[in-house]
């Protein structure tokens, strides 16, 4: 295929929904040049990936799309341009295999991330995809397009622009959500940026604290959900939190502070915990008596945090609080700290190919966008599906 260098292409944000957006313009003989602020590319990918580089989910395609919420009907192209299965045969095509892990998450066979953003960026690389890392943007004035660099401002005009400018989470990595006054000054609509897939605060007492911080609270139920998470020194965090973090933000900010119930025992029935609570303990302490029925650790210290000494050895009101635990949250985390970001750029300022409608030929892909989604590989997929997207969308435009 012929290069064509004559269409100036700039895409500013190199974390995935920006390269997947070049490795489309790339493959269709155009030379794409990518900006990023940081030194390097795909940063926030290599470290969503620290635990396992979770691609994607397995699931039905319906329920993956009900996980983005309100944000469905508008994510529906991106995914039916690019979705879970499509992810995958993109992975393998670059060399890594993938594999469906017990919960529905599809990792790489190594789950490492680095090894797979390498073999990507060369690939662009070799297709003609230009970098220029160390390139923030700053403004935006009709068609020139200025940057801050280590050597000075520095202005360039494109013929067509993707921005793939992330949202605010996890700022040192890259997405400091500053971009939000330059397309604010466009008279573009953006609903403020909040913290998603967040921790919550919650008051423990100094003891609690200081033996359970860091201590992970397993098979617990929420709202129906199976799953975990992890207690720490401020509060908790971690995967079944996460999954009702929309919810939980949205009680607060309506009502803080908010209670959730959690089910200490989701496998055993009220009445069998008090039937067991019920027998008679004999010489045993209080604590080895609770042990014999599997209650003891985090989970006895959780009742001490909000029962009274007496109520302690009455069976009913211990069976019904380890059933219905009530967990005081008292904020949410800021956004600093949180793996994703809510709010952002409104989808109507954009056509159906998430080109902005007031300015032809600027397109605006990724977490910059107003939706979110729980961890689960829910955010690659539709992030790489919106550079897909944008990309086939900007060649149409051509």
């Amino acid at each position: 295929m012929l290069l064509d260098v004559s269409c100036k292409i700039a895409i500013i944000g190199a974390g995935p929904a920006g390269l997947m957006a070049a490795e489309v313009l790339s493959d269709a003989g155009f030379a794409p040049t990518v900006f990023d602020a940081m030194p390097s590319a795909g940063r926030k990918f290599l470290r969503a990936g620290r635990g396992g580089l979770n691609l994607t989910h397995a699931e039905d395609l319906n329920l993956f799309s009900s996980r983005y919420f309100e944000a469905e009907p508008f994510l529906k192209s991106a995914l039916k341009t690019f979705n879970p299965n499509d992810i995958r045969k993109w992975s393998n095509k670059l060399g890594f295999e993938t594999y469906v892990g017990s919960s529905g998450k599809v990792y790489p066979l190594d789950k490492k991330a680095g090894p797979l953003l390498r073999t990507w960026l060369r690939k662009l690389k070799k297709n003609n995809t230009q970098f220029k890392m160390k390139h923030c943007l700053v403004a935006w004035s009709k068609d020139i397009w200025q940057f801050q660099t280590p050597d000075g401002l520095k202005e360039y005009s494109f013929d067509n622009v993707i921005l793939a400018l992330g949202g605010a989470s996890w700022p040192s990595l890259g997405s400091t959500g500053a971009w939000t006054k330059i397309l604010e000054d466009k008279g573009l609509t953006i609903n403020p940026l909040k913290p998603a897939n967040m921790g919550f605060n919650v008051a423990w007492s100094e003891v609690f604290k200081e033996k359970f911080s860091g201590t992970p609270l397993k098979n617990v139920k929420l709202q129906s959900k199976l799953g975990e998470f992890l207690v720490n020194e401020y509060g908790v965090e971690g995967s079944l939190i996460y999954a009702h973090s929309k919810y939980l933000r949205e009680q607060i900010e309506k009502n803080s502070p908010f209670t959730v119930y959690i089910d200490l025992f989701p496998h055993r029935t009220q009445s069998k915990l008090k039937e067991q609570l019920s027998t008679k303990r004999g010489k045993l302490s209080l604590s080895a008596f609770w042990k014999r029925f599997g209650l003891d650790g985090i989970k006895a210290s959780l009742l001490r945090e909000v029962l009274e000494k007496d109520s302690l050895v009455e069976a009913d009101v211990v069976a019904k609080t380890l059933k219905h635990f009530p967990l005081v949250l008292e904020s949410f985390r800021p956004i600093e700290e949180a793996i994703s970001t809510a709010g952002g750029l409104s989808f109507e300022n954009l056509d159906a190919g998430l080109m902005l409608k007031d300015f032809p030929g600027v397109f605006c892909i990724g977490e910059m966008l107003d939706w979110e989604a729980p961890t689960g590989g829910y955010l690659l997929t539709a992030v790489m599906g919106q550079g897909k997207q944008a990309g086939e969308a900007l060649l149409s435009h051509l």
